[in-house]
């Protein structure tokens, strides 16, 4: 099965959905994240599959960044997790796993891939 953490305002979002639906015969799990954010324990298995640390995660454009001064090199994996869970519009979108891999879809070509 295939699972991409989906803003449905986001045109690239969309963009990778819409990519999906065309070109994968496989379920496809839709997880709307800023309704149901992921916990600390699933970005971290995430980043596993992503193979990138927390900060690559992060959208720095994003208010909640700078007020919550996530700028600070001093923070912890964990922390910037954390940061994540609790406000996930910080998180960067869509992120699409296909089994062990995964992939940002920015841009789209990550998508295609990893089918």
């Amino acid at each position: 099965m295939i699972t991409i953490y989906h803003n449905p305002r986001c045109s690239k979002s969309r963009e990778a959905l819409a990519l999906l639906q065309q070109h994968s015969d496989e379920p496809l799990n839709i997880v709307e994240y800023l309704k149901t954010p992921p916990t600390a324990a699933e970005l971290t298995a995430i980043l596993a599959k992503l193979n990138i640390p927390a900060r690559a995660l992060l959208r720095t454009s994003e208010a909640d960044y700078s007020r919550l001064q996530l700028d600070n090199p001093q923070l912890s994996e964990q922390q910037l997790i954390k940061a994540m869970s609790e406000y996930p519009k910080l998180i960067e979108r869509p992120i699409v796993i296909n089994g062990e891999r995964a992939a940002i879809g920015r841009p789209l070509s990550n998508v295609s891939a990893i089918l």
